[in-house]
């Protein structure tokens, strides 16, 4: 039986254009280190991730240039919105992440950040390689003709 305490996953801010722009090779769920006046603003919802990129630095990996603006009742304990965030993953994770990165010419891109049934923050990030532009035109073509499809058979019947 489920708790009542439960929440479902709570979407915040999403990078619409990374499956668009990047070939998503793998996802992996990492918890971001955020101060308080950034998770009361992250719960405003007006977050964006879309320009920015995950990064590693000294065996962390670090999320650059994603904004969180500043909290409006956090006075002088606010923070900066475009500071660098360390993302909390395991060990193991880590090197991996970073051997794809530094091996294969992987990015990594952040794809959703969310509130999970815990209201913890979590970061859906993607290991991805960017696509070319005929890539995109092509991608772009049968999205295009699934969507015609959709309309010919809901004309038809």
């Amino acid at each position: 039986m489920a708790d009542k305490n439960e929440r479902p996953i709570k979407v915040m801010a999403e990078n619409r254009k990374a499956r668009f722009n990047y070939a998503i090779e793998d996802t992996i769920e990492a918890g971001i280190a955020l101060t308080g006046t950034e998770v009361k603003s992250i719960r405003n919802g007006k977050s964006t991730i879309a320009e920015s990129y995950a990064d590693s630095k000294d065996g962390e990996i670090w999320l650059i240039n994603a904004t969180i603006p500043e909290y409006l009742q956090g006075n002088r304990f606010n923070h900066e919105p475009k500071r660098p965030r360390k993302l909390l993953l395991h060990r193991k994770q880590i090197n991996k992440l970073m051997g794809a990165v530094d091996r294969e010419g992987m990015t990594l891109i952040p794809l959703k950040l969310y509130f999970n049934e815990r209201g913890r923050a979590k970061l859906q990030l993607a290991v991805a390689k960017g696509k070319k532009l005929h890539d995109k035109r092509e991608s772009e073509k049968k999205r295009d003709w699934s969507r015609e499809k959709g309309r010919l058979m809901r004309a038809r019947g």
